[in-house]
């Protein structure tokens, strides 16, 4: 497909294309996750392979690609609100697929530290991108539960990393299996630059260099819910990385699971639960939101705080059908909040700050979130003596998710009112 021009209107881009390119960015998605969860599953052979605590495990899983992560997203997504997003993201695809397939000649913790650190950077070029593209290709009715779908291919790739992944570990071991799954990013990143189109940008903008850094900065500092929404989805990531990141340790060390079970289970209760409660976000806020755009954020938050009793049953039962069963739950009940937040976020700033918006969204979500939800897990199991206390505490930390989300939702409102006519659109 060609590309389309950027003073050419959103309408040019036919229905059929819209729908292909969210599809592929989709997919794209869901790679990006099967290459940084890919880890998760096969930490149980590095760990004994390498002989690697608790903490550096955590390391590996959270702060290693975090900080690259986070930090190179602001500059690549203050080029994507300048320039061509679509390559961009295949430059990026490119470039996290090689460093996965680095991941498998590690030979000790430092080595595979770097090559973790090498997936965070290409990584960094994938969301930002990918969500200013598809803000500026559904209109604000719809952009929820775009977004939604979007999203779910995090979940999406979670699935298919961790079973395949558990599968791939077992039967031709953790090096080979980085192999495996690098190679076909690459290819997808041809698929992507080859027919997916640059999507036209409002013509209100069309021209236009955009504002600044510091512009956008200053711009979503004044709105009253976006710390509210910034720290609500860091904590949102902080109890899903710090759990998830450690429950195929769990279910070795507490229920006895093969690696290839645990990729299996862990893929249908924690991917398939967040398939469902990722697009449930989007979907379901779209609708109710509709009279009162608070909802965008109150049910995010509620579902938060109705899932803790399901995640502290799962962690502390003996029964293994019914831990799993609490985790599907707690899956479905703790992901709703990210399409809503991104559209939110979205209808209150420029068009051209929508990449650079979407980056300082993540800045906070993973620093915190993937940054330190893993390796505090990691030390408090080590510190305890007991995984089993750490993510006990770890799901407790939604009380305050939902009281952010409930005092943002206050908040949106007025900010809806202040900057009406700033997106012109509908």
């Amino acid at each position: 497909m060609r590309d389309v021009k950027t003073t050419e209107s959103s309408n040019e881009l036919s229905e059929r294309v819209k729908w292909y390119t969210l599809a592929v960015l989709t997919i794209v998605y869901a790679f990006n996750f099967i290459d940084r969860q890919i880890l998760v599953i096969l930490l149980p052979l590095i760990k004994a392979e390498l002989n690697l605590s608790d903490t550096y495990l955590g390391l590996l899983s959270g702060i290693a690609f975090a900080l690259f992560y986070t930090i190179l997203g602001i500059p690549i997504a203050r080029l994507a609100d300048r320039s061509n997003r679509r390559n961009i993201i295949a430059i990026a695809l490119t470039a996290w697929s090689a460093m996965t397939v680095v991941s498998g000649f590690a030979q000790n913790f430092i080595q595979l530290l770097f090559a973790r650190m090498g997936v965070g950077i290409g990584e960094a070029g994938g969301s930002p991108p990918a969500h200013s593209m598809i803000s500026d290709m559904f209109t604000a009715k719809k952009r929820a539960t775009a977004l939604a779908i979007y999203s779910a291919g995090l979940y999406l790739g979670v699935v298919i990393g961790f079973s395949a992944g558990g599968y791939l570990g077992e039967t031709f071991g953790w090096r080979s299996t980085f192999f495996i799954v690098g190679v076909p990013g690459i290819l997808l990143a041809l698929v992507l630059w080859t027919t997916v189109p640059e999507p036209p940008r409002p013509k209100t903008v069309a021209g236009n260099t955009g504002p600044t850094f510091l512009e956008t900065l200053s711009h979503v500092l004044t709105l009253k819910s976006f710390l509210f929404i910034a720290v609500g989805c860091s904590l949102s990531a902080f109890i899903s990385y710090g759990t998830s990141n450690f429950m195929p340790s769990y279910m070795v060390r507490y229920h006895d699971f093969p690696l290839t079970e645990i990729g299996l289970w862990l893929g249908l209760t924690g991917g398939g639960g967040g398939i469902i409660g990722t697009f449930l976000g989007g979907y379901l806020t779209d609708k109710i939101g509709k009279n009162n755009p608070s909802w965008y954020l109150w049910l995010p938050g509620l579902t938060a705080v109705a899932g803790i009793p399901f995640a502290v049953f799962a962690f502390n039962t003996d029964n293994t059908s019914l831990m799993l069963i609490s985790y599907f739950i707690t899956a479905i009940l703790g992901t709703l909040y990210l399409a809503p937040s991104i559209a939110v976020l979205h209808r209150l700033v420029h068009p051209r700050m929508r990449a650079m918006t979407s980056a300082l969204l993540f800045f906070v979500l993973n620093l915190i979130g993937l940054g330190a939800g893993p390796v505090v897990i990691g030390m408090l199991s080590d510190g305890f003596g007991s995984l089993r206390i750490a993510l006990t505490i770890g799901a407790g930390v939604a009380l305050v998710k939902g009281y952010l989300f409930w005092a943002g939702g206050r908040r949106l409102p007025a900010d809806i009112e202040a900057t009406k006519n700033l997106s012109a659109e509908s």
